[in-house]
């Protein structure tokens, strides 16, 4: 794993300086309550408040240290991978006006014409596709793009 900013890992440090400073402002706390003996409290089971208040300053420090880590962009070097193919670019224009719903046969055109440009896609493999829809005006529902199943999808 690489980081783009490697530099920003370095407020890493800050992090035991802050759980640091904690300990020493809870040892610097002084008791509010004054009594003359303790011997009535020590029969007491602590509750869960005092096994989870420290809990907060523990999730602030995770939050800062997992935002110090997004800060240096940790990055994949193993994740692109150079692919060369030939194919060439195709830009379907599908028409989606009320004319491509009529019911001259089943399905109607529409459909029909969703079924031909699927079938078109799956054997271009190699080729770059986009879909522009149009009805009056132009709209480009996906840019040239080799993930032909998000072509198909945006067409449904």
């Amino acid at each position: 794993m690489e980081f783009h900013n490697p530099d920003y890992l370095f407020l890493l440090i800050l992090i035991p300086v802050l759980a640091g400073w904690y300990i020493w402002k809870l040892r610097q706390q002084h008791a509010t309550l004054q009594i003359s003996s303790t011997t009535a409290f020590t029969k007491l089971k602590p509750t869960f408040r005092v096994w989870f208040r420290h809990s907060l300053f523990i999730f602030r420090l995770l939050a800062i240290t997992l935002l110090i880590i997004v800060l240096a962009r940790p990055q994949s070097s193993n994740s692109w991978k150079n692919i060369s193919t030939k194919g060439i670019d195709i830009i379907l224009d599908m028409d989606i006006s009320g004319s491509m719903l009529a019911q001259d046969f089943k399905p109607d055109r529409l459909e029909a014409a969703k079924e031909v440009a699927t079938e078109f896609i799956n054997g271009r493999p190699n080729d770059r596709i986009g879909l522009v829809v149009f009805s009056g005006e132009s709209f480009t529902q996906c840019p040239l793009t080799t993930d032909h199943a998000s072509v198909i999808n945006l067409m449904k």
